[in-house]
């Protein structure tokens, strides 16, 4: 059974759900302030300071520790279907990141669908590591972590590198990924009931928006259809409430028999992007601990 504090997220699910049954024809600005507040979820974290950042042509949030321990860096990718969510709905989670790992964290507000659709959010992520390089930090030492959508552009992102032949990451973070954008996973179904964000006709008209013609089982866009093989170490983290635990769980089992180093958490009573939560839920807590303690065993003393 969840925490008081995790099924908090559940109710303003809830409340977000209901809100947008009410107006039905919400335009998409609505339901991107909508996706603002997200931010309040999680707690404010300490030991870390703030600074807005040019990122090519984005711009981006470091989140920097007090306690500098680690050698490398973090870029972090948002959720929010590709179509919503900023670098400030995720700035206290990049923070509590930053903090437990004693490395920078950079939360990149990568453009937006259908403004900007497939592939600009990669083209952006990509911008990310060398505007990162250019900061002294090498590629091999900057690793790569993003919930949802964003689960989906970091794999994708290393997907990309790899076949470049350029650097990869040391290790790759992924809470709640998705990574089927033709929303195929069985539990879109079985979960239907239980989540209480992410349903099936929204998360098809969210990609519609971000593939703009494109196809959903482009490698690229849906990293699940990916060649797998040669990728860095992944993490990923999801709940059993989310419509979509499949596509965790094929990704694992996919990347795996592709020789791929992974390590799975699947919390029990969890909502899609629980993590949100961090600093206020025993849960989140407990996910963003473990992934960071992962994380750090990819990197040496600065």
């Amino acid at each position: 059974m969840p925490s008081v504090e995790s099924d908090a997220l559940r109710v303003h699910f809830n409340s977000f759900t209901e809100r947008l049954a009410a107006n039905p024809d919400a335009d998409l600005a609505t339901i991107r302030a909508m996706l603002e507040e997200l931010h309040a979820r999680s707690a404010e974290p300490t030991d870390v300071t703030y600074a807005e950042v040019n990122v090519g042509e984005c711009a981006g949030i470091v989140c920097t520790p007090t306690k500098h321990t680690a050698r490398g860096a973090v870029l972090y990718l948002h959720g929010g279907g590709f179509v919503g969510s900023s670098m400030h709905t995720h700035r206290k989670l990049g923070g509590h990141l930053a903090r437990l790992l004693g490395a920078p964290v950079l939360v990149l507000d990568y453009r937006l669908a259908p403004e900007a659709p497939f592939p600009a959010a990669l083209d952006d992520a990509a911008a990310a590591v060398e505007w990162l390089v250019g900061q002294g930090f090498a590629p091999e030492d900057i690793a790569f972590a993003g919930d949802s959508a964003g689960g989906n552009l970091v794999t994708a992102l290393a997907v990309r590198l790899r076949d470049q032949g350029l650097p990869l990451p040391p290790a790759i973070v992924a809470f709640s990924p998705w990574l089927d954008l033709r929303c195929t996973g069985a539990t879109f179904e079985t979960n239907a009931a239980s989540d209480a964000f992410v349903q099936r006709p929204v998360a098809e008209n969210m990609a519609t928006m971000y593939l703009n013609w494109t196809s959903p089982t482009d490698p690229l866009a849906s990293p699940i259809y990916a060649d797998l093989r040669g990728l860095p170490p992944i993490y990923v983290a999801y709940g059993d409430q989310e419509t979509l635990q499949s596509d965790s769980e094929r990704f694992v089992e996919r990347a795996r028999a592709a020789g791929v180093d992974v390590t799975a958490e699947l919390s029990p009573g969890m909502q899609h992007v629980y993590v949100l939560m961090v600093g206020r839920a025993p849960e989140a807590d407990a996910t963003v601990a473990n992934a960071a303690a992962w994380l750090a065993t990819r990197w040496g003393k600065p």
